[in-house]
């Protein structure tokens, strides 16, 4: 688990924390079986990851790969946000996140 968030984290942190999102209650650095999430909205089943330049490396893309599977077989749903989407702001975070809120 990581003591210091990336930029990108904090941005999207700042707009999931205190239900400021939909009312969703999320939680950041989240344990789930052997992972720790970036954010996890726990009763909706849903983990938001932001993926940073280092998730397109072939070994990290890999790993990511293995997690998801684990996850969605313990059912939780997984959302994979770039930095560069998480700093745009745009309607397609908007959308993502309100697309994997309603699963």
């Amino acid at each position: 688990m990581r003591k210091e968030p990336t930029s990108a984290e904090e941005k999207l942190w700042s707009m999931l924390r205190g239900r400021r999102y939909r009312e969703a209650k999320f939680r950041r650095q989240h344990a789930i079986g052997p992972y720790v999430v970036d954010f996890a909205c726990v009763s909706a089943r849903l983990v938001v990851e932001a993926d940073g330049p280092s998730h397109s490396d072939a070994e990290q893309a890999a790993f990511d790969a293995k997690r998801t599977a684990d996850l969605e077989a313990w059912g939780w749903r997984v959302a994979r946000i770039s930095n560069a989407e998480i700093y745009a702001a745009s309607d397609g975070l908007y959308d993502t996140l309100d697309r994997a809120l309603k699963g």
